[in-house]
């Protein structure tokens, strides 16, 4: 699997990759999910000068996954980790999570972090199989509760939401 920084031209494939990827919402009763649209353009472009922001590429060089990070209370923050469809169960965004991993380790980041759905089995459960593990809502920094705040703003707290971390 390769990863690196994503091309500017390649960030409409990111905002593609998100849209394919979210359809699996359909299937459990979210559409809201399904159909919230990816980040803008020039959001996805601020990650990428910014050196935030990773794919996954297939043979042909073509992204299949990207992965996006904020810094958050001195860690990095998952924003949005995608895999298309047809590249999904291949270890994608599990190699997108250690990248970000590596890189953080490299930074002497102490973590990773993410917000999720607690109930769709490719959210908390999977981030579980990847390492990370749920916090107590007395465990979360200012920074983690300020991105639940703007979560549940959105709407996302019509379902059960977790923060998680990975210890790195």
């Amino acid at each position: 699997m390769h990863i690196r920084s994503p091309h500017v031209s390649e960030l409409p494939l990111l905002q593609d990759i998100e849209r394919a990827a979210g359809q699996r919402f359909h299937d459990i009763g979210m559409p809201e999910i399904a159909e919230d649209e990816p980040l803008p353009l020039d959001e996805l472009d601020r990650y990428r000068r910014d050196g935030r922001a990773w794919v996954a590429v297939d043979a042909a060089g073509t992204p299949v996954g990207y992965l996006i990070a904020d810094l958050v209370d001195g860690n990095f923050h998952v924003e949005q980790v995608s895999v298309h469809p047809g590249s999904a169960r291949r270890g994608v965004g599990r190699s997108l999570l250690e990248h970000l991993a590596g890189h953080a380790r490299s930074r002497q980041v102490p973590a990773l972090t993410l917000t999720t759905f607690a109930d769709v089995p490719w959210n908390a459960a999977y981030y579980t199989r990847c390492g990370f593990r749920v916090l107590a809502e007395s465990m979360l920094t200012p920074g983690l509760r300020e991105i639940r705040e703007r979560e549940a703003a959105h709407g996302l707290d019509r379902w059960p939401r977790v923060c998680m971390r990975r210890e790195l």
